[in-house]
């Protein structure tokens, strides 16, 4: 490797840089040597002042007015310099994966609100179904058009010790963050100062948006009318609804915009009343009743439209029962059973602890565990049992115990990690991935790469951007 002045003293960069034992590094073999798609790469940047790169790549970011709201406030949504790099062979492993999932998904919460043919066969128990915080009795016997309920789906990916990428989670009411895999993409193109290797691009990610969109209009309307339905700025999302409205092409509107009336949905654009076809739904809101039992605002303006078959609403209502973590434990078995083929992608070893023996076995080893409320979202109230104190440990075994159907437990899987300038250094941090699909019903697609996230806290396995997490660039070798 060259050598280059970092500091006042002559150093070979990456040459400090220790891979943690035991921990699968994304760019480094354990013996230190670069694995083979890295190379290159790493060595481009054998010369390149590392603190000054991240610092373009964040005014790049500020300059182009990236950000998220949290309770705090805004804050700028953070993206490390250093790509992550998957190689064109594991991308298509994982490509078909996702498909394969996405696919058994939307068969699942179809099957949900029609025949119950998983219950009927005992793969799946009946009492999931009657806890599940997100299902809609309301749709049994309404099926949206074209069959499809998760449009979009974001799901997790986590690389194991033994280099294997898992399912973590599947998210499919709100699935968030692709404006922030095409933001770090664009940081990067302006900032990085090497040429990238052929890349499969990201610029597909608001056509393939948009013609899944198109796609879940009502039948007989070829050119849909398609809004973009926000909380308005006080989501955490805002700066995404406002992007991929402009992508789209498509007005950007709130409930407050919306009129419906005789199992038609208009919206007000531009002083008038308009019908709207579909609606790309990302408010926070994404229930027909409210935990008292009353309709939601959401439900009172689009539910009828959605009943009639006049209106799409992508996510769909209901599709947030394949988004819950307890469902999560049967979604292989869903593959088996919808698709009669065994899976590509493995989940996260997770286990309901409504099942007695699955309870014991995971009081006695607490330690090796993850629990997580089943309906939880954001990496909130999740304890990581190996990482908590004596207090905490006690405190959730005992609310496992009172209420074993409110909670899920995973096996604790140690993430990746990846090289990450921290204070002008590499150092390693945990990375997972957030591929995006979208389900059509003549075809499902896998953007290409999506977002890798990072925590940057030291090591933390909680990467999401409102707890100290960012972002990367995610390369797929074409």
């Amino acid at each position: 490797m060259s050598q280059t002045v970092q500091g006042g003293r002559t150093r070979a960069p990456f040459a400090d840089y220790a891979p943690t034992a035991g921990v699968y590094d994304e760019a480094f073999c354990e013996s230190g040597v670069p694995r083979p798609e890295y190379a290159a790469l790493l060595g481009d940047l054998a010369d390149v002042d590392l603190a000054r790169l991240a610092a373009a790549v964040a005014n790049s970011l500020s300059a182009r007015g990236v950000q998220f709201k949290t309770a705090h406030g805004l804050l700028p949504f953070t993206v490390d310099p250093i790509p992550r790099v998957v190689s064109d062979d594991e991308w298509r492993l994982l490509e078909a994966g996702l498909v394969q999932r996405a696919r058994a998904l939307n068969a699942f919460i179809a099957d949900v609100y029609g025949a119950r043919s998983i219950i009927a066969a005992g793969e799946m128990p009946a009492r999931v179904l009657e806890e599940i915080p997100h299902h809609e009795t309301k749709l049994a016997g309404i099926q949206p058009p074209g069959g499809i309920y998760a449009h979009v789906a974001g799901i997790d990916l986590v690389r194991a010790e033994d280099g294997r990428f898992l399912v973590l989670e599947d998210n499919l009411r709100t699935p968030s963050g692709v404006t922030y895999a095409m933001a770090a993409r664009a940081a990067l193109e302006e900032c990085l100062p090497v040429a990238p290797p052929t890349l499969r691009s990201t610029s597909q990610a608001v056509e393939l948006l948009s013609e899944t969109l198109r796609g879940a209009a009502p039948a007989g309307v070829d050119e849909p009318s398609i809004v973009l339905l926000s909380d308005g700025p006080q989501n955490s999302a805002w700066y995404e609804h406002q992007v991929l409205a402009r992508g789209l092409g498509v007005p950007l509107v709130t409930l407050a915009d919306l009129d419906s009336r005789n199992g038609r949905l208009r919206a007000r654009i531009d002083g008038a009343l308009r019908p709207v076809d579909v609606v790309y739904r990302r408010t926070d809101e994404d229930r027909l009743r409210t935990d008292d039992g009353r309709p939601t605002a959401l439900a009172q303006a689009l539910l009828e439209p959605c009943r009639r078959g006049t209106l799409a609403c992508v996510n769909g209502f209901g599709a947030g029962i394949g988004d819950d973590k307890l469902v999560h434990v049967y979604v292989e078995a869903m593959v088996r059973f919808y698709l009669g083929e065994e899976p590509r992608l493995r989940s996260v070893p997770s286990y309901d602890l409504a099942e007695p023996t699955a309870l014991a076995t995971a009081l006695d080893r607490l330690d090796a565990l993850v629990i997580k409320p089943r309906s939880g979202s954001g990496g909130y109230g999740i304890v990581v049992c190996a990482h908590a104190n004596r207090h905490d440990r006690q405190r959730i075994a005992t609310a496992i115990q009172r209420s074993p159907e409110r909670f899920v437990a995973q096996e604790l899987v140690i993430f990746s990690q990846h090289p990450t300038v921290c204070d002008g250094l590499l150092e390693p941090r945990h990375v997972d991935l957030r591929p995006y699909v979208y389900s059509r019903p003549d075809q499902v697609s896998v953007l290409p790469g999506g977002l890798t996230r990072v925590a940057f806290d030291p090591g933390s396995l909680v990467v999401n951007s409102s707890q100290n997490g960012g972002g990367k660039d995610t390369w797929v070798l074409a």
